[in-house]
């Protein structure tokens, strides 16, 4: 999520099942317009702090992480005080009532949260682990990302990725190597929107000249 501090322009940002439990970096993001955040590691909504001052910022999806605690009613007026330019939360319309009512019930959040000890992406390991919970954010990884990757895609006029393609990964790969290689394609299709005609005609010989030292490959291995 660090790559988003030199990404002043984007507008749209999907990080979804990614391990994300420090959103510092997206107060840099001016131009954001849509944020999807579900199921991560945010653990306090003092998180949020560092997204009241993204003036464009319409379009929110926080569900799912330990922050949301286990009184909706709360969280969502917490939400909606800090960041009353909210047109959407959690896939459901704000309405005028909310707002208002945000201001009796909601928290207002005045500092940033303190500092933890775990990094974005791939936190330490804590030997608690288990196969369900793997096979979930498996499972949780492909069907989120793969929907918010082809909106990204979608915008920027390319195909949208059929499922088989996007959930061939190695079964020896790790769960963290897995979230990494998601969270570079992402990143990818993020920076092309910073591109210009000239740049993406770069990026597409590139692509291409790659794709086919990998099929080369492939078919030696065969």
């Amino acid at each position: 999520i660090s790559i988003c501090r030199d990404l002043p322009n984007i507008e749209v940002i999907t990080f979804s099942v990614n391990g994300i439990s420090d959103l510092e970096p997206l107060q840099q993001c001016q131009n954001l317009s849509e944020l999807y955040l579900r199921k991560n590691n945010i653990t306090s909504l003092n998180e949020l702090f560092y997204l009241k001052n993204l003036p464009r910022l319409r379009v929110l999806w926080l569900s799912e992480n330990p922050c949301c605690g286990l009184d909706p009613h709360r969280y969502r007026m917490t939400v909606l005080r800090n960041l009353p330019s909210l047109q959407k939360l959690d896939n459901q319309a704000v309405t005028e009532e909310e707002l208002s009512q945000a201001l009796v019930d909601g928290e207002e959040i005045t500092a940033p949260p303190a500092r933890r000890s775990m990094e974005n992406g791939c936190p330490e390991s804590t030997g608690s682990s288990t196969a369900e919970s793997t096979t979930e954010t498996e499972s949780e990884l492909l069907n989120f990302s793969l929907e918010e990757t082809n909106k990204i895609r979608e915008e920027l006029g390319m195909k949208p990725v059929p499922r088989d393609k996007f959930s061939s990964f190695s079964p020896r790969d790790t769960d963290c190597n897995r979230k990494k290689r998601n969270n570079v394609l992402n990143a990818i299709l993020l920076l092309m929107k910073e591109l210009d005609a000239e740049g993406l005609e770069i990026v597409q010989q590139t692509v291409g000249r790659r794709l086919q030292a990998v099929r080369k490959k492939e078919l030696q291995e065969e």
